[in-house]
């Protein structure tokens, strides 16, 4: 299961890692053979047939190693429809907030992805769009609860799943404080022991569609709105749907403590190459193998901004999914770059400009005060080492 690049090939990958990578309005097939020269981050940066600055590149490895942008645990980088750089570090870890000590992280190992669970239930919506079992994005969420009739007054009778999508429920939610304190409602949904309830519960402080705030509640929601049209729950709508068709057989989803309900929010465990998978089917807009996962429409209003915040309004967000502006990371850049965040600096970058995907792990849960972090390392390293050259 190594990563192969030749010059006729984009991903040359073994049968059991079989990458479907297309360019903007094809699919290129990968090839199967086998080189065990190529299996390491040197090597793929040699093969390469794109210009990249190679002092740059191991000056940012060499940088990672001596963790001086800390506890980074992977790190893949695709340009042009070719890996560049595949590698994996030791640091200290967490499963869902329980430290597991010091990992030797590999290509095999299950990773937190956290928050990036929200962008694949997102996902979970598009296909249930598909099969038409959620009429619209702009179906009432009352038509799906009509057991929490009473939270479905005023305003909040308006309220729909494209709200749920981009965050803008109004519901009040409190997410600013750290998530091992208890005023945080991520972690009073949890404790409690009717998530749903407690979140239809909450009052608004806004008019839905009005206000932008932080809310994994609305996608536990979504996530309870695809079991109930669909009887299978995200986990497992998920592994049908997604993780099958991409041949993701290695993941988790961890539930909830006193209930059999998967934390939509955050609970999703997957392999670096998995997440890069998904980075992969991010950028072909749905698109797999040839076959239209997601619907492309929902694509590309999910990965555009419904909503702008943060300083000159440099942040958006579409369905589960951040919009940056690229300027942010790299001066001189007008465009934007579509990202999935999950705590503890877990990433999936794509700037369709550049043809520029990359995925990270990291074990920096909870600490959001860390200069040199993942964006650093883009800022850094990684677009000067493979823009402009």
């Amino acid at each position: 299961m190594k990563f192969l690049i030749t010059k006729k090939s984009g991903f040359v990958l073994t049968l059991l890692l079989f990458f479907a990578v297309s360019c903007k309005n094809s699919d290129k097939k990968a090839s199967t053979e086998e080189n065990p020269k190529t299996t390491d981050a040197h090597a793929l940066i040699k093969n390469a047939e794109i210009e990249i600055d190679e002092k740059i590149i191991e000056a940012m490895h060499e940088a990672i190693s001596k963790d001086e942008y800390p506890n980074i645990h992977s790190l893949l980088i695709s340009k042009n429809n070719t890996l560049i750089y595949e590698e994996y570090f030791k640091g200290q870890d967490e499963i869902w907030g329980d430290a597991i000590g010091e990992i030797e992280h590999s290509k095999d190992l299950l990773h937190d992805v956290r928050s990036i669970s929200k962008t694949i239930v997102s996902l979970c919506v598009g296909v249930a769009l598909k099969l038409d079992q959620i009429d619209s994005v702009d179906q009432k969420v009352s038509d799906f609860f009509p057991e929490h009739k009473k939270h479905f007054a005023g305003d909040k009778a308006g309220l729909t799943v494209k709200h749920l999508l981009t965050m803008t429920s109004g519901l009040e939610w409190n997410e600013d404080v750290p998530y091992n304190d208890p005023r945080n409602s991520e972690i009073q949904m949890t404790s409690s022991s009717d998530p749903i309830e407690f979140i239809l519960s909450r009052p608004l402080t806004s008019k839905p569609g009005e206000a932008w705030r932080y809310n994994g509640g609305t996608t536990q929601l979504l996530a309870v709105i695809i079991q109930k049209v669909s009887g299978l729950s995200i986990d497992k709508y998920a592994e049908k749907h997604l993780f099958q068709p991409l041949h993701i057989e290695s993941h988790e989803w961890t539930k909830f403590p006193q209930i059999n309900l998967p934390a939509a929010a955050s609970g999703l465990r997957l392999t670096s190459r998995d997440l890069f998978k998904f980075g992969v089917l991010i950028s072909q807009n749905g698109k797999w193998k040839g076959h239209q996962l997601i619907p492309l429409e929902y694509m590309r209003d999910a990965m555009k901004s419904h909503i702008t915040f943060g300083r000159n309004n440099n942040v958006g967000y579409g369905y589960q999914f951040w919009i940056l502006k690229a300027s942010t990371i790299f001066k001189g850049e007008n465009h934007s770059i579509v990202a999935a965040f999950g705590n503890g600096d877990q990433r999936i970058y794509f700037d369709d400009t550049h043809d520029l995907l990359v995925v990270f792990t990291a074990g920096n849960y909870n600490k959001w005060d860390i200069k040199k972090d993942s964006e650093s390392v883009l800022s850094d390293f990684i677009y000067p080492a493979l823009i402009n050259q």
